[in-house]
């Protein structure tokens, strides 16, 4: 059986979208499974034994070219299954098109009605990973996968920086509204034990934001590895932290996919919208009692209030807690 999974959406998402190639190799080991993504995610399925190829859709490109390149590639396999994970119409097109034997995906596509089978993805406090499962539950069951990123190809790459006790810290998010605000992280490691080495983790992108993070506290064992460290090696680092400190973002999903203890603050977005850590030992710290709050599914570039109460009033203390 020849399996087309498509996910264009965030890193996350991709991640969270592993527990489906993971169930599916259960039921059907000999499955030959194919993940769609959009440029740039595809670092998150590398050297993933249970994935035969990985297809990239350049969202760079004119929408409309970029679009027919992938679904003339798409329709010369031939699929017997496309199992559409996202919801939007540029995917749903492409589901649609596929030629495949079967076609699944969410109701909320508004090309679902050209879909052989449609699945209602529901916001009722369930995790995403189990919204998900409902898309191949006919070929295997109702209960989901735990995601999961290979890295063991990446461990010795980041041996040198666990000599001693460490933890890590991702400060960056794409959604202002999610990020944890620069004073509370430099608290927090102002007050982490002097003797452990701190990593602020990120992409290039967040490297300023952790250059700032770096200026300002008074912790001596702190360096920054945003922009030097791939994902996975990112990963692989978190599996021996004694704690990593996230927002809600794809830093929390890479903890979830390799089982690493994850503290994930919450600021504007809540773990009820069903996008919580997934790791044995994890966390949530968040402002309790906030009416406005999630005042979204996804962030925002601002508080809709100006007031940022989510990120302003979080209790540092509540985060120490996460500590063994």
């Amino acid at each position: 059986m020849q399996i087309l999974i498509i996910q264009t959406a965030y890193i996350g998402d991709v991640v969270l979208a592993t527990s489906l190639i993971e169930k599916i190799k259960v039921y059907h080991p000999d499955a030959q499974i194919d993940f769609l993504l959009r440029k740039g995610n595809e670092e998150v399925l590398a050297h993933n034994p249970k994935v035969r190829e990985v297809l990239m859709w350049n969202k760079q490109q004119r929408k409309w070219r970029g679009l027919m390149n992938i679904l003339r590639l798409v329709r010369s396999r031939k699929y017997d299954l496309v199992v559409n994970v996202h919801r939007y119409l540029s995917s749903g097109l492409i589901a649609a098109l596929s030629g495949a034997g079967y076609v699944v995906g969410f109701r909320q596509n508004p090309l679902s009605y050209l879909f052989d089978e449609r699945v209602t993805h529901l916001m009722d406090g369930r995790h995403e990973i189990a919204r998900n499962q409902e898309l191949i539950a006919s070929i295997t069951d109702a209960e989901p996968h735990h995601p999961k990123m290979y890295v063991a190809d990446v461990s010795e790459k980041v041996t040198h920086l666990k000599s001693k006790p460490y933890v890590t810290v991702s400060p960056g998010s794409v959604w202002p509204t999610k990020q944890v605000p620069v004073e509370k992280w430099v608290e927090l490691l102002d007050r982490l034990p002097g003797a452990w080495k701190v990593y602020l983790l990120g992409a290039k992108s967040d490297e300023e934001l952790c250059v700032e993070i770096l200026k300002r506290t008074s912790h001596k064992y702190v360096t920054s590895q945003a922009g030097l460290l791939s994902m996975r090696a990112s990963a692989a680092l978190m599996q021996d932290a004694e704690m990593n400190y996230v927002n809600d973002s794809a830093p929390m999903h890479f903890a979830s996919a390799v089982g690493a203890p994850v503290c994930a603050v919450f600021c504007s977005t809540s773990p009820g919208l069903g996008f919580g850590p997934l790791s044995d030992r994890h966390f949530v710290v968040e402002v309790k009692g906030l009416t406005c709050k999630p005042c979204g599914i996804s962030g925002k570039k601002a508080c809709p209030l100006g007031h940022f109460r989510c990120g302003n009033d979080l209790e540092v203390n509540n985060m120490l807690d996460c500590l063994p």
